[in-house]
């Protein structure tokens, strides 16, 4: 039984790491819920098969339409829905047989739910569930006859909505943020386990070790950043919000950390470009060798250790196991019984030792002390600094963030992206009413759902062609499901939950798929309806083509938002928010006073992560220019590398206002300008504005500031690491420049590790 249990917490934590707070799927099985529900409400009221679709339609609607995370806002944007529904499918039975008033209310009323994203939330939902009802008025062909019944069905649907929403699969921030502190630690698991399967693999499954190491690090920040957009909602107050905060992003860069240096230790032909730049320090280090056995052993033996504090085997953390293994890795921090090795690999213990510490620090946040009576000295030492800085987390503040100034007229998104949707519909309509008289409507919502989370014309045309792609794929799907179903009308009632399920739990992966299981699913609505044929679903992939090249020409001719003008913003605010974190933490550790560096640390991972997705037409495969392609990885890898680096220089100096062996160093001032300089300079040529001066490099930042004391900066200090972190931001931003097109000193003819900040 106990291996049988292992095994299953095993498989869940695999799952739990992929869905992080398992937020695909509670909405999949929510949106199914409400369907299952409706459906079954509906017939034993007696409902006919096509008001059974519009119901299943509407409850759908009414489930995914609402985002918002506090529970009383969901349940009055749903009671305000309601009235939306019956408001939109009333005009559609009425305008129904009066071709060009429908066409006209209905682009009016296109232009008005994208405009209502203005207004957050609410407006975004009661928007969409104005579109929808109306788009199902017409996909079951409502009229005034019918309206009565139809009433009765939509309110059905969304009291089904609300039941599921509340009572079958209730959501609340609360849960929601346990879920996640829950995939975050399954997902710090993970991350673990490939670490020391990189310490075991052999010479030719590196690279395939590797693959999986990126990977789960990249997993393990999308959690942070999930876990830290859901905190002001999940947690009781500010402060326990902002120490969670902290505490997550502890043991996220202490994590990451780790792999650094075990890539560094497991590397045969190391070399150090920090001490190497030292006045006379090459002759002194020692060359790198591989893992030598007994420190390989010991290594893995205290890694197996940092997993079992993740994974907590011990039921309760009850006895003295747990407690003994914390204590052992907390005291490498402090140099108390590392094992002998390689300055490479005693690196390497040092991190398990920050590690295992950021993991107890979140074990505080969120369960309290439980086992103080254990405490060793240093474990002691630890759980001072913790209380230290949640006292001076209590003890801030909060600043209120100046408003930025939002734009006007059309410059504003929601405003541009409703006159182009309107006008994109209104090809839609017309191209297709010469396509088909009955399901031109299709045309019309693609030419919608392109337009959804985009903000250049780029975007639009990767999404246009993702949706083509899964329609097509899905018609060969919706040609053999409705052969094999025939009549049988519950199994296909079945079959489309499926395909919600398979919908809603794929979205946020691939927009490809959520078309694919889309078109299955209306293969088999057709049907239930009893209007299902080849030539229908061949309309459909015609439909979705015009709906899409609608959607593009409007992108491109009605108030464009070029694709490089968007990365070019996007470019200039990471810029900004890294030179933030690295202003202030270089002031923190030169002395200054003591801010929350977490907080401009999240900012800057919040604009990376807007760069990422501005910059995906550009890196798609579909994309033609090559060398543009090239260019835009290269500079998203160089700033993903600085961020990092950015990022444990801001945890760095966190530990300078509590801890008593971290001290200030005012000569940090004088590296830290030198980097401003440059990324300032860098962002003023992507905002295409006139600067003075241009990009420094030379001597390293670590013989800037040597002072002839070798010992200060001896591998392992914290003096080290944090020369070490602002050796690789120079270098990463002086790499930066050329791609960019900044001029370089025409002194320089190649930027001193241009390609290696690349490498962490």
């Amino acid at each position: 039984m106990a291996v049988a249990r292992k095994t299953a917490k095993g498989v869940w934590d695999r799952f739990s790491a992929s869905d992080p707070g398992l937020l695909r799927l509670m909405a999949g099985l929510r949106t199914v819920g409400a369907i299952l529900l409706a459906l079954a409400v509906l017939a034993l009221l007696g409902t006919p098969v096509p008001h059974l679709v519009a119901g299943a339609m509407t409850a759908m609607v009414a489930t995914f339409a609402i985002q918002e995370k506090e529970v009383r806002g969901q349940a009055i944007t749903l009671l305000l829905g309601l009235p939306v529904a019956l408001a939109a499918i009333s005009l559609g039975a009425l305008l129904n047989s009066r071709v060009i008033a429908g066409d006209l209310f209905f682009v009016a009323l296109i232009f008005a739910a994208v405009y209502s994203r203005r207004f957050g939330d609410r407006g975004t939902a009661l928007g969409l569930i104005g579109f929808q009802v109306y788009f199902v008025s017409l996909f079951v062909n409502a009229s005034v006859p019918a309206l009565p019944e139809l009433y009765l069905t939509l309110t059905v649907a969304f009291a089904c909505s609300a039941v599921a929403r509340f009572a079958l699969v209730p959501e609340s921030p609360e849960r929601t943020l346990a879920r996640l502190r829950e995939a975050f630690r399954a997902r710090l698991a993970q991350l673990i386990a490939h670490q020391i399967d990189l310490l075991d693999a052999d010479t030719e499954d590196v690279d395939k070790v590797l693959v999986d190491l990126r990977r789960s690090t990249a997993r393990l920040h999308e959690a942070a950043l999930m876990i830290q957009g859901r905190l002001e909602e999940g947690t009781s107050d500010a402060s326990a919000a902002a120490l969670l905060q902290r505490r997550v992003a502890d043991a996220e860069i202490a994590a990451e950390r780790l792999g650094v240096l075990l890539l560094n230790a497991r590397s045969a032909e190391r070399v150090d470009t920090l001490t190497l730049h030292l006045p006379n320090a090459s002759a002194a280090m020692p060359p790198r060798s591989r893992l030598a056995q007994d420190a390989g052993t010991a290594l893995r033996r205290d890694l197996r250790a940092l997993h079992l504090l993740v994974v907590r085997l011990v039921p309760d953390d009850r006895g003295t196991a747990l407690p003994y293994v914390r204590n052992r890795l907390l005291g490498y921090r402090e140099e108390q019984g590392l094992p002998q090795g390689s300055p490479a690999i005693q690196d390497c213990f040092r991190a398990v030792g920050e590690t295992a510490r950021a993991i107890v620090g979140l074990r505080l946040a969120v369960d309290g002390a439980r086992d103080e009576e254990y405490d060793t000295p240093e474990a002691a030492r630890s759980r001072e600094e913790f209380e230290a800085e949640e006292i001076s987390i209590s003890g801030e503040a909060a600043e209120a963030e100046a408003a930025e100034e939002q734009p006007r007229g059309l410059r504003r998104p929601t405003t541009r992206a409703a006159v182009q949707v309107s006008v994109g519909s209104a090809l839609a309509i017309v191209g297709g009413e010469f396509l088909s008289a009955q399901r031109w409507y299709w045309a019309v919502l693609t030419c919608w759902v392109v337009f959804l989370n985009t903000a250049s014309t780029g975007e639009i045309l990767v999404k246009g062609y993702r949706r083509l792609l899964g329609t097509v794929l899905g018609v060969v799907a919706g040609v053999a499901l409705a052969g094999a179903v025939g009549d049988h009308t519950w199994i296909a009632f079945a079959l489309v939950l499926l395909c919600v399920f398979g919908m809603f739990f794929t979205a946020p992966l691939s927009y490809a798929l959520m078309s694919f299981f889309v078109t299955a699913m209306l293969g088999l609505l057709y049907t239930l309806l009893n209007t299902y044929s080849l030539d229908v679903l061949v309309l459909r992939v015609e439909e979705t083509a015009l709906g899409a090249a609608c959607g593009i020409i409007a992108a491109v001719l009605v108030l464009p938002v070029r694709t490089s003008h968007r990365t070019d913003e996007e470019l200039g605010t990471v810029l900004a928010r890294l030179r933030d974190v690295v202003a202030a933490a270089v002031a923190q550790l030169s002395g200054g006073p003591a801010i929350d560096l977490v907080d401009l640390a999240r900012d800057l991972d919040t604009a990376l992560d807007a760069l990422r997705s501005s910059t995906k037409p550009l890196t798609h495969p579909i994309a033609p220019l090559r060398a543009r392609r090239r260019n835009a990885r290269y500079v998203v890898a160089l700033l993903e590398t600085c961020a990092y680096h950015a990022r444990s220089l801001a945890a760095t100096a966190e530990l300078v206002p509590a801890s008593k062996s971290v001290a200030a160093d005012a000569r940090l001032a004088l590296a830290g300008r030198r980097i401003t300089h440059n990324i300032e300079l860098i962002a003023a040529h992507v905002r295409d504005e006139e600067s003075d001066g241009e990009i420094e490099s030379g001597a390293s930042i670590a013989s800037m500031l040597d002072s002839g004391r070798h010992d200060v900066l001896r591998t392992g200090s914290v003096a080290f690491r944090v020369l070490r972190h602002l050796q690789r931001l120079d270098e990463g931003i002086v790499g930066l420049a050329r791609p960019l097109g900044v001029p370089l000193p025409i002194r320089e003819e190649k930027p001193a590790g241009a390609h290696g900040a690349a490498k962490r």
